[in-house]
């Protein structure tokens, strides 16, 4: 993983952000005081960016590239879901005070933008409405992620029902 990289051009991050579900309803005034505590980050084809059962330090979210999540059962790796550009990552696991529960890993060279569990948290103390508007939009995003993993269930028991 390289050093953080500060994002200094609010002009250039903010159109990127507001395509972003987690900032969606979000002024542009908000917007603007939230960038301040953005980092880039890049991480290398087939890097980890966090392993499963590790405890979360930040949001992540797509800015270049693709992420894998995979889910390790009694050592083997289960493939769950790709990511590209625009999604976030580890936001279900600061929102719910737990370690990760999955492994991330890049897919091709892969950039982000992050935002540190210590800021996010601060958001609350510091703007309520900011802070109500993510949570609710980082439900409406897990909530689409649980439906596609019922549905990826779903499948795998089809399978075992029915195979070949």
């Amino acid at each position: 993983m390289t050093e953080y990289k500060p994002i200094l051009n609010v002009e250039e991050i903010s159109p990127v952000l507001k395509k972003i579900s987690l900032f969606a309803g979000i002024s542009d005034s908000k917007l603007s005081k939230l960038v301040n505590y953005l980092k880039k980050v890049e991480y290398k084809d087939s890097e980890i960016i966090f392993d499963q059962g590790s405890p979360p330090t930040q949001i992540y979210i797509i800015k270049k590239g693709r992420v894998k999540l995979v889910e390790y059962v009694n050592y083997t790796p289960y493939q769950l879901f790709e990511l590209g550009e625009g999604n976030c990552i580890g936001e279900a696991s600061i929102v719910g005070i737990q370690t990760h529960e999955v492994t991330a890993v890049a897919k091709g060279d892969t950039e982000f933008i992050v935002l540190p569990k210590k800021i996010f948290l601060e958001i609350f103390e510091t703007d309520k409405e900011l802070f109500c508007l993510m949570i609710l939009n980082i439900a409406k995003e897990v909530s689409k992620r649980l439906a596609k993993t019922d549905n990826l269930l779903l499948q795998y028991i089809d399978k075992s029902k029915h195979p070949g």
